[in-house]
């Protein structure tokens, strides 16, 4: 009688006499560790960094107009070498955005945005040492921006390809600051808002 109490337990159980094992036990099957998500080498950019891509592009392009617009109406010699280093530095950048683009089938907005267009027409209105405080103040915003962005693309990003991006620009975007903080001070134009 014990045997078969045994033996009617043991098929409750799901095991067979003689096997270890627990009720509806089967194999154990390991995964890895789960990963943050990660470029796999695919053209697909997302989230954050179609937005970075998305913002930048025509935030450079606002750069390099300005900087014409600057170089025609700025009084001040730093200033036009500035305005000369942006035209050059952000049209280089933006051709290496616009081919990473292309790599990654991301389609980059056209044109400046509207904020840029309103900076742009205001500028435009002045001249001589007006137009030359007035550049300067949009140049330290712009750049304490563009630097944040950059940084924080550099760090953070999902894309391999977006992040190299970010970090081989970022140390030019710091020198344009610095450059642009030293003219403000020399100027005694007072950038923060």
């Amino acid at each position: 009688m014990a045997l078969g109490v045994l033996s009617l337990l043991a098929s409750a159980c799901g095991s067979e006499p003689g096997k270890s094992g627990t009720a509806n036990s089967e194999p154990i099957v390991k995964t890895d560790p789960a990963k943050p998500p990660s470029d796999k080498g695919d053209s697909v950019v997302t989230g954050g960094d179609l937005a970075f891509m998305n913002d930048a592009a025509p935030g450079g392009m606002a750069e390099v107009e300005l900087g014409r617009l600057a170089s025609k109406q700025a009084a001040s010699r730093d200033v036009k070498a500035f305005a000369e280093r942006m035209m050059a530095d952000h049209s280089k950048a933006g051709e290496e955005l616009k081919a990473l683009a292309q790599r990654k089938k991301v389609v980059l907005p056209p044109d400046v945005l509207p904020k840029h267009k309103e900076a742009m027409a205001k500028l435009s209105k002045l001249s001589g040492a007006e137009f030359d405080k007035e550049y300067v103040k949009a140049m330290v915003e712009d750049h304490e921006k563009d630097v944040t962005a950059f940084e924080a693309e550099a760090k953070g990003a999902i894309d391999s390809d977006v992040k190299a991006f970010a970090e081989k620009t970022l140390p030019t975007l710091k020198m344009h600051l610095q450059i642009i903080h030293d003219i403000a001070a020399k100027m005694g134009v007072n950038a923060k808002p």
